[in-house]
């Protein structure tokens, strides 16, 4: 390892978490450094990748036993016990002879920043969100004109302004910033420790899953910090095209069946919808209801994710509801960026989660959105009304995305008119853009460059 840098990528053990540094920890391999990927119960993580120079290493968040746990209690575990753990691991990857010589960690880790340091180690956070949300919490974070100074509440009707963009609101801010929210006592304070954080950094570096061309305006209204564009950090097949077995982001915690393929296969290009909501949340049974009734009405094909649903019960549902096998697919997982790349999808129904934002530019895909939670209605108002690529479902009084609304947003986007021809369009667009960020003398593959180099 002599001569090579070596990177210490750590995450939660969450999927969004674990796909973008995986990735990252698999383009700094490839472009020639020594990489350790790190994140608790890392044996639980199925289908790790194999490169020659990146290995695998656990830390201790105090759960080994994958209890549930009220998110309140494991943040407290895990900043109780996590410096800890980290210590060791480094200690121990220098006595093996493979010294950590830059560690880089993403959300909800900041007080990695503060071992990398007692370490006399270089650190960098890996914002997996936009650069808008970094922005935005800065603006309520930061410690010289922060919106929240940790003692008194914040005005739930608060609005941002970013550089050219419009207004945000409180309802298109991340709820969780706001004490009315039920995660606001775990991650608020997350937040504002990440931001201070990098306050105290000499040099503070912020890499983020994103490109120029898209949000360039915000990566540059940080002058006293350096803030690089390094996304899409998508499997290499449909980003920059190196490596065309790379089609998935590995060290899944869910079992992949791979049947959905072929049905997808026997399917017109762009006829199909996707709909998937994430690793994290699980539809209410109303909610649920609605989105299965707003797919059938709108009687084209369609591959829908759920979460731990079984084959029985998918069966049952379709049974139930009139729908062939013909019409629609039901699993309770699959490689995301895989299905989004594929002819036959034309457009995608999601919660808009960053990681299904970029992966859906990377396949050129609409987005119908249906935002619940954390940076999901920031998302979506960049997407219908800055980036033009989607389309956002409005809730009824109940706070329930209705069968007819969702059926309206997907005609637009699937039809032939003015509306959906303009939000293909756009689609289109930001892929190719995407593509050429990530390709050699590309921003992103140059920010890569650079960050090696620091």
């Amino acid at each position: 390892m002599e001569g090579k840098k070596h990177f210490l990528l750590l995450s939660l053990p969450i999927q969004s978490h674990i796909n973008p540094t995986l990735q990252l920890a698999k383009i700094l391999t490839r472009s020639g450094a020594n990489v350790t990927y790190a994140t608790a119960g890392i044996g639980r993580l199925n289908a790790l990748p194999t490169i020659d120079g990146l290995s695998y290493a656990t830390f201790s968040d105090g759960n080994e036993h994958n209890a549930t746990l009220p998110a309140n209690d494991y943040m407290a575990m895990l900043r109780r016990v996590g410096p800890q753990s980290l210590t060791k691991l480094v200690h121990d990857l220098s006595t093996k002879g493979t010294p950590v010589t830059f560690i880089v960690y993403t959300v909800l880790l900041p007080w990695v920043a503060e071992v990398a340091r007692d370490m006399h180690l270089p650190s960098a956070f890996l914002f997996i969100q936009c650069a808008i949300a970094f922005a935005i919490f800065h603006r309520f974070f930061n410690s010289q004109d922060g919106l929240h100074s940790g003692v008194h509440e914040i005005n739930p009707n608060v609005s941002v302004k970013l550089p050219g963009l419009p207004l945000f609101t409180c309802k298109e801010i991340p709820d969780f910033l706001f004490p009315h929210n039920q995660f606001y006592s775990p991650m608020a304070p997350a937040f504002q420790e990440h931001i201070q954080t990098l306050e105290k950094e000499p040099n503070p570096c912020v890499l983020v899953n994103t490109f120029n061309a898209l949000e360039g305006d915000i990566i540059k209204s940080f002058p006293n910090m350096k803030l690089m564009a390094i996304g899409p950090l998508l499997p290499s097949a449909f980003s920059d095209g190196n490596d065309l077995n790379d089609k998935s982001f590995g060290g899944t915690l869910f079992q992949n069946p791979n049947n959905y393929l072929t049905w997808l296969d026997s399917k017109p290009d762009r006829s199909v919808i996707y709909a998937s909501f994430g690793s994290l949340m699980q539809l209410k049974e109303t909610q649920k209801e609605e989105v299965l009734h707003g797919l059938r009405i709108c009687n084209r094909p369609f591959l829908w994710v759920i979460r731990d649903i079984n084959e029985e019960v998918a069966k049952s549902m379709k049974l139930d509801n009139g729908i062939t096998d013909e019409l629609g697919f039901i699993v309770p997982w699959c490689s995301q960026v895989e299905v989004l790349c594929h002819r036959s999808i034309g457009c995608f129904v999601t919660h808009c989660g960053w990681n299904s934002t970029v992966e859906s530019i990377i396949g050129g895909v609409p987005m119908v959105g249906c935002p619940q939670f954390s940076e999901q209605k920031t998302n979506i108002k960049m997407v219908e009304q800055v980036w033009g690529n989607g389309i956002r479902v409005k809730e009824n009084d109940e706070g329930v995305f209705g069968r007819e609304e969702i059926r309206r947003c997907l005609d637009i986007v699937m039809g032939e008119g003015e509306k959906g021809n303009e939000i293909r369009r756009n689609a289109m667009k930001w892929k190719c853009l995407a593509v050429e960020a990530v390709k050699e003398e590309g921003s992103s593959h140059m920010n890569v460059k650079q960050f090696m180099e620091m």
